[in-house]
């Protein structure tokens, strides 16, 4: 293996690292991988394609699921090509700018998905708590301006904090941990005062992410008051059942980005696999999940999947 060092080596040059102590098996080890990628691409872009085409989904709850899904899209094909690249054909350079670039759209995707999720949360705390007044606040019009303004959140904080990076220098190992380019782990290896970066993430981390985590957890409790409050079990049964998708998605977003934070932050000393290994959790288990979650749970989803599927075949 050759030694990654400044001499050799052009200084905005970054190398990706793959699933280390398995070089020699990059190409099988991929298999898994790959399959995980065909069914998160497929399965979003189902969601996605059911969403648009069967009029009966045109209401707000699948509104954003259509955005869950396109959030989902976005981050796997932002870092399909490096893990292609890696597995498949041992390209593991990527220059800097390249590297600001997939950190853009995988931050920024990242990003938006927890701030969806949040409006999840309110369409379900709407639909429960005031049922009435679902249909006059979620309008098509007020959709609109809540995926605007989630571009916009997301591309004012994103926006200064990779130009934060661009600033800093990189004199010792341009090795990363992962198989794509992820803010703390390229910000580790410069060589000068990165405490403005850092404390410039922890802010944008505790004022977006974990913002977020909080309003939908507080959500909650009004929600869980009202579904207990209903006198029929079988009524109480599927209220609670709408949001069951919903806790899921937040659950199998949440506790991943926890963890990798959490390694990145405490686990200095935790072998490179660790952090191989959460991070690409973080990054395939969601759109891998989700539409899977909304597929089972969603019988209008369910229905009109299995009307496209019957289209297709006739």
């Amino acid at each position: 293996m050759p030694s990654f060092n400044q001499s050799i080596f052009h200084p905005t040059v970054f190398f990706l690292t793959g699933i280390p102590g398995f070089e020699i098996y990059h190409a099988w080890v991929f298999i898994p991988f790959c399959c995980l990628y065909v069914i998160a691409i497929s399965g979003n872009g189902m969601i996605l394609f059911v969403i648009i085409t069967e009029s009966s989904l045109h209401e707000p709850m699948y509104y954003f699921l259509s955005m869950l899904s396109f959030m989902d899209l976005g981050l796997c094909l932002s870092t399909l090509v490096t893990m292609m690249g890696i597995f498949w054909f041992n390209v593991r350079e990527i220059s800097f700018d390249a590297c600001i670039g997939q950190m853009f759209f995988i931050h920024g995707f990242t990003l938006m998905e927890s701030s969806v999720l949040l409006a999840m949360a309110f369409d379900r705390y709407i639909a429960i708590c005031n049922p009435l007044r679902y249909a006059t606040i979620l309008t098509n019009s007020t959709i609109i301006k809540v995926g605007f303004a989630i571009v916009v959140r997301v591309t004012t904080v994103v926006v200064p904090l990779l130009l934060l990076l661009k600033r800093l220098s990189f004199c010792g190992s341009h090795v990363l941990h992962h198989s794509y380019c992820f803010h703390p782990d390229v910000m580790k290896l410069s060589c000068t005062d990165t405490k403005i970066n850092s404390a410039f993430g922890l802010a944008i981390v505790i004022s977006t992410a974990a913002l977020d985590s909080v309003l939908i957890l507080l959500s909650y409790v009004p929600i869980i008051n009202s579904v207990l409050s209903i006198a029929s079990p079988e009524e109480r049964k599927k209220a609670f059942g709408t949001c069951v998708s919903h806790i899921s998605a937040v659950a199998i977003f949440y506790i991943p980005m926890i963890s990798l934070s959490l390694v990145h932050r405490f686990g200095k000393h935790a072998p490179p696999l660790v952090h191989t290994l959460i991070a690409n959790v973080y990054l395939l288990i969601p759109p891998v999940m989700n539409p899977i979650i909304y597929s089972v749970k969603t019988k209008q989803i369910q229905k009109a999947m299995v009307k496209v599927a019957l289209s297709k075949i006739i």
